[in-house]
Formats: structure tokens, sequence, C-alpha cells
């Protein structure tokens, strides 16, 4: 057993397996979803309440949905530009605001836009320190891709590894958890955003220019 103690909020889709992969990496791990959750990895809490308190990291994997016109499936150029709705994490956030210390860290890992944390989310948090950590993870294969992530993306206050102490710490723990020895990144709030946002952009673009390239080869044949 390694000697940080994890906390774990939200134990959805992404959250349960990211946790539980923890505990299978020898981790303490201690739970909370507001949805009746089960596990025989993990142990799940009632509550966000005094446990949080001994925890070295608490993750938070929340929800930070978009509107129902924004998923994707249709044009969006017509319509009003809009955030997430940050609702939830927000609340979250200032639950475990008011119980940990700043020798612990909130570890967001929840997608926000970029100049998110900084406006909005980081002025809610005075007594603990927050640190932004998006994984590049897809739903189908959540345990390897935690295992084995092409990156692993650290993002703090200032974006200075010299003085994020607990920034660095939190690289020793994915060192430890992980399989294949990760490229670590760690800068501000900002870049880390930007980093997963646009890095999914990235993505999405190539596999639209892939798909296009196959039609065409269908559609005229001759093509290799």
């Amino acid at each position: 057993m390694f000697g940080e103690k994890i906390g774990f909020i939200g134990l959805g889709k992404l959250g349960l397996p990211c946790a539980e992969a923890i505990a299978d990496a020898g981790f303490k791990v201690i739970g909370y979803d507001k949805e009746h959750r089960s596990s025989n990895k993990i142990i799940i809490a009632d509550e966000i309440g005094d446990w949080v308190k001994e925890q070295t990291f608490v993750f938070v994997a929340v929800p930070t949905p978009h509107e129902e016109n924004y998923d994707g499936s249709k044009p969006i150029t017509q319509l009003e530009p809009k955030d997430f709705d940050y609702t939830i994490l927000k609340n979250v956030l200032k639950q475990l605001n008011k119980k940990m210390s700043k020798d612990q860290a909130i570890v967001l890992i929840s997608t926000v836009l970029p100049g998110t944390i900084r406006q909005q989310l980081s002025p809610l948090i005075e007594n603990t320190k927050l640190l932004y950590n998006p994984y590049l993870i897809a739903m189908g294969t959540v345990d390897w891709d935690f295992y084995n992530p092409e990156m692993v993306m650290i993002g703090t206050k200032k974006g200075n590894p010299k003085s994020a102490v607990l920034g660095k710490k939190l690289e020793s723990f994915y060192m430890q958890v992980c399989n294949n020895s990760p490229r670590v990144e760690m800068g501000s709030w900002e870049e880390i955003e930007s980093i997963k946002i646009f890095y999914n952009t990235f993505i999405s673009a190539k596999l639209s220019l892939v798909n296009m390239v196959q039609d065409v080869a269908v559609k005229l044949g001759n093509i290799d």
C-alpha cells in the first residue's frame, strides 16, 4: 500500500473505473457519488464528509454538461456560443474547500473550457490547492487508457514546476500507477485547459479528414 490516500468525487462512467484502477495499483481509495454506486475495490462514502480531510488528493470527475443542441450531432455555427454548465462542479468545489487544507489538493479531471479555472473556479478555493489534470481517455477502454496514457497533463496556478510541490507529487503518483512511464506536461491552468480542448479538436479534425478520403476512395474506385 502506498502512502498517499486518494479520494474520488464522481463515480460515473469515467470516475469509477479510474478510482478502481488506482485501488488496483495499491492505493487506498474512498469515493462518493450522489447516485448509488457499488464497488468491491474502493470504499464508497455516504457524503462529502470529514473523510476528505485525510486524503492527499481528492479527484473530481463530476459532469460539466453542454446544452442539448451543442452535442456535435448538428452544425452550431448559427447558434450563440455557450459555455459548459459548471453548476455541479462548483457545488462540489465549495464543499471540498470547507474541509480541505493547504497540504492537500483537489485534482480536477472534469473537462472545462480555457479560462474557466482562473475566472470561475479558483475564486471558490481559498483553503486548499487546485490542480487541473484532464484525461485523454476513451469510454470503451478506460482502464487501459488510464494505465497507459499518451501524456499526463497537470495544470497549476503559476505553471512553474519548481514551485508546484503538489503538482510534482501528483506526477510522482502517476509514475507509480502508470505502466508506460508517460510524458508529463505541466503548465498553467490555461495552458492545460487549452491542450485538452485543442488536442481533442485536432483528433476530431484528423478523423473527419480520414473519413473524407475514404468517401472519395469508395465513390471513385481505383484508389488504394
